[in-house]
């Protein structure tokens, strides 16, 4: 099966998917620390400068961009830009700012898009982003659409950075997630949408139990 878990930043839908794709012995696809990875790339090689993108510069790097997906010795996923571990690095608030600017060019959602059909052929995965029931696997066996109020996903986000022993501020990042959301539904190239046919699901009082509960208990049931 295909199992496409969509919806908006720091609502959980990673978490959700790669612990469902744990408990079914399925192969988890993070489609955002992809973008993130691309964005953490344009950083360190000055290909953004004040908040603006060189996109013809990008453009003729994407090729030389590698991105994969590796198992740690706890077991625990990690992403792998050009053979190098960017895992914390890609989860950092420069990079938050700085992904939706990259993640709405045309031709990087088009090479990602690519790669990422290209781990499903063999089946048997969860994949979450903001397009993947629309765009990347239209046809999923599954798809499901994450939503949580601005404040609590802002406190998810500011507890996992402080728990890296990052200095971060709150009401930034409440403006980081707003501004994400507003880029991420106007963009024109693959805007984040509900697909018609997907199951919506609101986290914003569930833990994590409950929402592995609740989508293992939807796919029981259809």
């Amino acid at each position: 099966m295909i199992i496409a878990i969509d919806g908006y930043s720091s609502c959980g839908k990673s978490t959700i998917a790669r612990d469902l794709a744990m408990h079914l012995h399925y192969v988890y696809i993070d489609t955002g620390a992809m973008y993130r990875a691309v964005t953490y790339f344009c950083l360190q090689n000055s290909i953004i400068k004040q908040g603006v993108i060189d996109e013809q510069k990008l453009k003729s790097s994407i090729d030389s961009i590698h991105i994969e997906f590796k198992l740690n010795s706890q077991a625990v996923q990690e992403t792998f830009l050009n053979n190098v571990c960017v895992e914390k690095e890609i989860r950092g608030l420069e990079v938050s700012e700085h992904v939706s600017m990259v993640s709405k060019l045309a031709f990087v959602r088009h090479t990602l898009v690519q790669a990422q059909r290209e781990y499903g052929v063999s089946g048997n995965i969860v994949m979450d982003g903001r397009d993947i029931g629309t765009v990347v696997f239209p046809h999923a066996d599954y798809k499901f659409f994450i939503t949580a109020s601005v404040q609590v996903r802002a406190q998810r986000r500011y507890d996992e950075l402080i728990a890296k022993g990052e200095d971060v501020d709150f009401n930034a990042i409440v403006e980081n997630i707003v501004s994400r959301d507003l880029h991420d539904t106007s963009r024109k190239e693959s805007p984040l949408i509900q697909a018609p046919d997907a199951i919506v699901l609101d986290t914003s009082l569930m833990n994590k139990k409950e929402q592995l509960e609740w989508i293992l208990n939807h796919i029981k049931i259809k």
